[in-house]
């Protein structure tokens, strides 16, 4: 029998080193096309729960007959998004426990991974369809959980983000790249600290157009102010990291600023750009599908990073390795399952949300601000431990 099961992991690992890749996504033998087939579906969850959302009444009209629905009311809008997200859910959820901890391609755990497409889509509709069964006060549930599934979903990308910076300067900085990338990295931080300053200084002109929007003032300044930290503490003589991570973490935290202030509804007197996209329109719509695709975007750059989250250096990985955690991957995706049910409903179970838009609301717009904060933290306490812990080992040994 084990020589049996050599024999068939012989015949997938030659089928994975000399078949085209469309042989291999149909044989089970390619993991790295089975995360793209795994995003598509991800996508179809989220374009059902905005048409759910926004056309369930007109699209779905024989949900309204089901018994949980109540007339519709609870299958269809915001709780409509829930239980959508739910059956999204519940089939990451699936997959992360079934392939949690493998390590080794070419057995039955990559096998399923990475194959038995039929089988998965099959039981994705399953649990989808099943979440318009449930009864009602399962999905309020998941949607009060949901809430912290996406905040740690947040936490998961942020760290990612850094991870990603902190290597690109590691990379830039190494002995054998330092003198050649000197002049690209300084070209690269002037950059990206030109478009910060230019970017607060529209968000100033646009979501701050007089004095007595303190709000916003408050939101802009506080973000130039952390700007100012993270460059400070960057180019203190005992961490000396130079200008290119802080500069690289200003884009990012100004960008979070520019979709908080977004967020804020409409009929604010200092956000004049919500008021003028209060019509549904071309613009609208085209800025609504951008939000969307980069949010899978997101979940899929996030969940194939799994390395950002080990601890230690370890030994170069075996031939049969996995080139990516598969349990991480769809842990990512599961919380990215309740991450945008939050966005279409704006963090609140309760909120009536306009058609074709997304992350709109009060809710939506402290999330994004406590996620900058955050992201600030935890960028300057990975430039300020290592010196910690050097000092206190200092201290020790003395």
């Amino acid at each position: 029998m084990e020589s049996g099961l050599g024999s068939n992991c012989n015949e997938r690992h030659w089928i994975f080193r000399d078949d085209s890749w469309f042989s291999q996504f149909r044989n089970g033998s390619n993991p790295w096309m089975a995360r793209y087939a795994y995003a598509l579906i991800f996508l179809v969850s989220n374009l059902l729960a905005w048409a759910v959302r926004d056309y369930g009444h007109n699209a779905f009209p024989e949900m309204e007959k089901l018994k949980n629905c109540q007339g519709g009311r609870g299958c269809l809008g915001a709780e409509g998004v829930l239980r959508v997200s739910l059956g999204c859910f519940a089939f990451y959820f699936v997959m992360f426990l079934s392939t949690a901890g493998n390590s080794r391609m070419y057995n039955c755990r990559d096998s399923w991974h990475s194959g038995w497409w039929s089988a998965k889509i099959g039981l994705w509709i399953a649990l989808t369809v099943t979440s318009f069964l449930v009864p009602t006060f399962i999905v309020q549930i998941y949607g009060e959980i949901a809430h912290f599934g996406a905040g740690v979903f947040l936490l998961v990308q942020l760290v990612s983000v850094i991870s990603f910076i902190t290597w690109l300067d590691d990379c830039c900085q190494s002995e054998k790249t330092a003198e050649r990338c000197h002049i690209h990295v300084m070209l690269l931080a002037t950059a990206a600290y030109i478009i910060c300053i230019f970017g607060i200084i529209m968000m100033y002109i646009w979501y701050a157009p007089e004095p007595s929007c303190l709000l916003n003032i408050f939101f802009i300044t506080w973000t130039l102010v952390l700007l100012q930290l993270m460059t400070s503490v960057s180019l203190h003589p005992k961490i000396n990291s130079g200008f290119l991570t802080p500069g690289l973490m200003g884009l990012y935290v100004v960008f979070i600023c520019w979709c908080a202030i977004r967020s804020e509804p409409a009929g604010e007197s200092c956000n004049r750009k919500a008021e003028a996209s209060n019509k549904t329109d071309w613009l609208t719509i085209i800025s609504f599908v951008v939000a969307l695709l980069a949010m899978v975007i997101a979940t899929f750059s996030t969940g194939i990073d799994s390395q950002c989250f080990q601890s230690s250096k370890k030994e170069a990985p075996a031939e049969d390795a996995v080139p990516y955690g598969y349990g991480f991957f769809h842990f990512v995706f599961a919380t990215g399952a309740m991450y945008f049910a939050m966005l279409l409903i704006g963090w609140n179970t309760h909120h009536t949300i306009k058609r074709w838009t997304i992350d709109v609301g009060w809710t939506s717009t402290w999330v994004r601000i406590v996620n900058e904060w955050l992201a600030v933290c935890v960028y300057l306490w990975m430039l300020v431990a290592p010196v910690v812990l050097k000092w206190r080992q200092t201290s020790e040994n003395a």
